[in-house]
């Protein structure tokens, strides 16, 4: 990867630190100093959860991440559930990486404010996005707030931030669920010492012209020390994203977007997801089958019902609005080798058509176009699957309504057209009639590929049991119905406030389906994991 001329020449072989993009599939300093920390807090904490009689080696600690699919204020609302189970098994210190997208990149975003958040318990942000998840909406739309509205984008605009409705949708969102003012690079603070896993937020970049995911699309990886593309190997500071670059160099220093700027508008997008005139499932095998999908442009609407008094008022607005986010492109003036996908390291996604043409690849272009990822897959596993993070174990936490399995059998497919190691999603008709609440997935013929434990959002035995062998009293089985059944559900995706006793059986279900596996998730499939390790795991 190079630039043009003898400017490319020169940085290349001279000067490359010069550049204020970073050029190189290796990951940043700062993360491999992190990971170096976190070895120890993992290590440690195996220890103690597996009731080791010796210290682990450090070729013997896996690298074991939490991912987490978005699902508007529900996937933010359960989450907090999933992350509280794993913190009463004491697991939250064995996990490296934390990722998400859409709903559930709210919670991590709350939780990061906390330099410790994970070594305190969380009950106390519950209790704080239970307030914020049932407090009335209405006033986000008062003549104080529109005009606060208005005075940011004024800033923003004046800044040389390009405007537009989701910078809106951005504000609108904080207020939702948050009233509160941090920016990404402020999570460094939150790993400095290796105290909590690092958080990465997953993203699509597509063409502005042409809004289709199934015909160009490169994954985005949002960390809080970077943000770049995987597939070209390209990153800058986080603390720089939005600003203006051009042939690697820093051209117009921007003022650093607060966080909510980055993933509010993903509410707003999610929300159109659902009534997107597309079949998923029939493309995906088109995908699986060709490599890459020739269907017609994607046409991208938004819902044209939602519920609540607030949608209403916004429901017009939502409908003729474009649903992608403009930034400044940060590749712009890079011209990559045309035969790039030989260079080493090169992540090889073989995702678009375009790949071939170097006019229409995204340095040719002067902004990038954001989108949430659920437009493809609702997933953030991608930032997992670099080979140099080499992940031993995800704990897949899905927030589907309905096809439990539908996201990660995506993945799969996607994985094997790419030739990236994943197990194979086996289910039984019984699996997918009355799924249980937690699955193991593996392939033993390829120690390459992560072991899955994916925990669908589902209300089994928790009906009958409020805590895992305590079973509810007749007056306590109120407490166990948990609706789930799509459009009659209370956590619809449309829906964006709920009860104070909705809110907590969707936090207890889902910490109690953590909880109810605790044979599942230990050992053996969290120990002996990494390559060419054999632990001993008796007490």
């Amino acid at each position: 990867i190079g630039l043009n001329g003898k400017i490319r020449e020169v940085i290349q072989s001279k000067h490359p630190e010069d550049l204020d993009v970073r050029l190189g599939f290796n990951l940043c300093a700062e993360e491999q100093a992190f990971l170096q920390k976190r070895k120890k807090v993992v290590a440690n904490a195996l220890k103690k959860v597996l009731q080791l009689r010796r210290d682990l080696h450090e070729n013997e600690v896996p690298v074991i991440a939490v991912m987490a699919t978005g699902g508007s204020v529900r996937a933010m609302s359960a989450m907090y559930g999933h992350l509280l189970g794993l913190q009463k098994l004491n697991l939250l210190d064995c996990a490296t990486y934390l990722t998400g997208t859409s709903g559930s990149t709210w919670t991590m975003t709350h939780l990061y404010k906390n330099p410790d958040w994970s070594q305190k318990t969380l009950e106390v942000p519950i209790s704080l996005a239970k307030t914020q998840v049932t407090k009335s909406k209405i006033n986000v739309i008062s003549m104080e707030y529109l005009k606060y509205y208005h005075e940011e984008l004024i800033k923003r605009a004046k800044e040389g931030h390009i405007s537009s409705f989701t910078e809106l949708w951005s504000l609108i969102q904080d207020a939702f669920l948050h009233d509160e003012e941090y920016k990404l690079s402020d999570q460094r603070k939150a790993v400095d010492r290796g105290q909590n896993p690092l958080p990465l937020y997953a993203i699509l970049n597509v063409k502005a012209e042409q809004i289709s995911t199934f015909k160009f699309r490169e994954w985005v990886e949002f960390s809080p020390y970077e943000v770049g593309f995987q597939k070209y190997g390209a990153f800058i500071r986080s603390e720089n994203f939005d600003s203006e670059f051009f042939m690697g160099k820093l051209v117009k220093k921007l003022p650093e977007s607060r966080i909510c700027y980055l993933e509010g508008d993903l509410l707003f997008r999610e929300n159109s997801l659902m009534k997107t005139p597309r079949d998923s499932d029939t493309r995906i095998l088109q995908y699986r089958e060709e490599n890459a999908s020739d269907d017609p442009s994607t046409i991208i609407t938004s819902p044209s019902s939602t519920s609540g008094k607030l949608s209403e008022i916004f429901n017009d607005i939502l409908t003729t609005r474009p649903l992608m986010e403009e930034t400044h492109n940060f590749l712009r003036g890079l011209e990559f080798y045309k035969d790039y996908i030989q260079q080493r390291g090169f992540i090889d996604w073989k995702d678009t058509v375009l790949d071939f043409s170097p006019n229409k690849m995204t340095p040719q272009e002067k902004h990038l176009c954001l989108i949430d990822v659920g437009y493809f897959i609702n997933t953030s596993c991608p930032p997992l699957l670099k080979q140099e993070r080499n992940v031993d174990v995800i704990i897949s936490l899905d927030y589907s309504m309905g096809n439990m399995f539908k996201q990660l059998e995506l993945t799969h497919s996607y994985c094997k057209v790419q030739g990236i190691p994943f197990p194979k999603i086996e289910l039984t008709e019984e699996d997918k009639k009355n799924p249980k609440e937690c699955y193991v997935f593996s392939d033993e013929e390829n120690p390459r590929a992560p072991i899955v434990l994916h925990f669908p959002l589902v209300n089994n035995t928790f009906k009958e049991y409020k805590e895992p062998g305590v079973k509810r009293s007749p007056l306590e089985m109120k407490d166990g119905d948990v609706n789930l059944i799509n459009s009659d559900s209370p956590y619809y995706f449309t829906k964006m406030m709920y009860s104070a006793e909705d809110f907590d059986k969707l936090v207890n279900l889902s910490s109690y389906n953590i909880l109810n596996n605790k044979d599942l998730i230990l050992p053996p499939k969290l120990a002996g994991i990494h390559a060419g390790a054999t632990l001993d795991i008796s007490p």
